[in-house]
This record gives structure tokens, sequence and C-alpha cells, in this order.
């Protein structure tokens, strides 16, 4: 037995090995060679190769069994995305349906599924006890129209108030006015004027300052509307109105210098024609609320609004 020493650390062991066993004198029998590991780092290399292989076998074992585990046992097929999508999306836009309504929509629209895949993937929430302000308006909207007033100074530092109504449906500037002296009587006058020959709303959401007086809620009882003044002090319970408001200052006011009452009066109705019929909203899928035909041909040109402060591109 010959036992040299390896410069790696290891050491070789040769044994001859005969058709019954080792032996010592054949010569011709194959040789084995058997390497040793002969120092405390030769050793922890080959403990930790070992381990590795070891940790490698165990890791395909468990891939195998849980693959094994996982098969396909027959039974319902799993529903497909799409109907996932639909589930959650009704889920979604009807908070007061459970999984039978759901399920009931389903069958109706030719989707057979189970009603406990239809409660698996429905979108889990809490539930409010009652509609909020929010769901209110929401829900209501066709019916809904809001009335605010601005204040605009002018060149001489003269106070002028603005006074709009919006309707909820479509966000329709349906009318904008201009006093220097805001009173009940004549609010009640531009809201006749605003309605006119049209259907009135149904709501009216205002706040409640002192200038919507009695006469303002005689005539709004006259025509037919039912009068929903906001909580005190909560100016997002018309958050309509004000959101619009402050759309009217960043996108007009605040660029131009107003020199008087028919100046102002001038300036919002511009708008009003270009908030209505050209300006895009994100609330109506990018589309003004005066619905605007798509048009693929023909040459783009520029129409300026507001002297050039905005521009609506049309085709030609």
């Amino acid at each position: 037995m010959a036992m040299p020493q390896a410069s790696t650390g290891y050491v070789r062991i040769s044994r001859a090995a005969g058709p019954l066993g080792p032996s010592r004198t054949d010569s011709t029998a194959p040789k084995k060679t058997l390497w040793l590991p002969t120092s405390r780092t030769s050793l922890m290399r080959q403990s930790k190769a070992m381990t590795a292989e070891r940790r490698t076998g165990l890791l395909a074992g468990f891939r195998a069994y849980w693959r094994w585990k996982s098969r396909s046992r027959g039974g319902r097929p799993r529903a497909s995305a799409e109907v996932r999508a639909l589930i959650r999306e009704m889920s979604i836009a009807n908070p007061l349906w459970g999984a039978p309504r759901i399920h009931g929509e389903l069958l109706k629209l030719g989707i057979d599924v189970g009603q406990t895949t239809v409660a698996k993937y429905m979108v889990k929430g809490k539930r409010a006890p009652s509609q909020g302000w929010r769901t209110f308006l929401r829900n209501h909207a066709d019916g809904i129209a809001s009335i605010d007033m601005f204040v605009v100074p002018t060149v001489s530092f003269r106070l002028l108030y603005g006074l709009l109504i919006l309707r909820h449906a479509r966000r329709e500037l349906v009318w904008l006015g201009v006093t220097a002296h805001p009173n009940a009587r004549w609010i009640a006058q531009q809201l006749t004027e605003a309605c006119g020959w049209n259907e009135t709303p149904q709501y009216l959401v205002r706040d409640r300052d002192s200038a919507y007086g009695e006469v303002f809620i005689r005539r709004v009882r006259a025509m037919g509307i039912r009068d929903r003044p906001i909580t005190a002090r909560s100016p997002w319970q018309n958050g309509y109105a004000e959101r619009l408001i402050g759309s009217i200052r960043r996108d007009c006011l605040d660029h131009v210098v107003i020199f008087g009452e028919r100046h102002l009066r001038h300036v919002l109705r511009s708008y009003q024609r270009y908030y209505n019929e050209g300006r895009t909203h994100l609330s109506l899928n990018k589309d003004a609320p005066v619905p605007r035909e798509v048009r693929a041909l023909g040459r783009v040109l520029p129409v300026p609004v507001l002297g050039g402060l905005h521009h609506q591109y049309v085709r030609v």
C-alpha cells in the first residue's frame, strides 16, 4: 500500500482488488484509489460539499412530493381569469350584493360557475352601515344640481360676485352670473333663468350662506326642487361646485385682469362655452359635458379660446 503525500491536503490510498477481494500480490488486478482528507480544512470542505449535495437532494424530493400532492384529481374546472375579473368587478360595483345574487347574474349571462367559486373570488370589504354623502351624490347624480358663489377682485380692487349652477349628471356648467350686490331675490332670479323651460333638478345642494334668504327658499320650493343645504363649515359636501370654482380660477381668472362687471361676465361666458363644449373631463372618460365627436380625418387646426389662453383642436 502506497501513501504518497498530496499537495492538496489529501492522501491517496491505492489497493489491488482481485476477483475474490483485495490482494497485495496480484499486480495485474485493477487499482482502486481512495482519497482521504489529511487536514481540518480539507475535512470541512468535503463536509460542505456533502451537505450541499444532501440539501439539493432534499429539495428535489420535496418538489416531487408537492407535485404529486398537487396533482389534479378531477372535480369542477377552475374559473377563467375573465370570469374571476367579472366577479370582482360585480362585487365592487354592487356592494349590497352577496354571492347568491352575483351567482344568479352570472347564470343569466351563460357563465356556469358554482356559488362557492363566486364567494371565493368576491372582493371582501367592510360594508358601511348606511350610504354616505358621496354615495348619495353618485346614486342621484342625474337629479342633482349644485349652486355656489365666489369672489373676483377687479383692477380697481372692487369685489364682484360670481354665481354658478352645475348639473352633476354630465358636469355641465348650466349658469354663470355676475353681480356686485348678491341677495336672495337676485339668486332666485338667476336660478329661474338657468332652468328656463328645461327639466328642473330634483335636489339642489348649496351652502348656508346668508345670501340664500327666504325669497330664494320659497322660489326653490315653488319650482318643485328639494333644497339640500350642507352642514355648516363642510365645503367638501359641495365638492363638485368647489372643484369647479377652483378650475375657473386656475384655468381663467388667475391669468386675466378683470376691469369691471361687464368684462367679467364676458370672460365667464367664454369660459362656460369652452368648459361645456371643448374641455375634456376625467370623470366623463375624457369627454366634454356636451359630447364631442371623434374625427380622425382632416387637417388639425387650433381654435383659440379666451384670447389664446386655451385652444380647442378640430379637424377640417
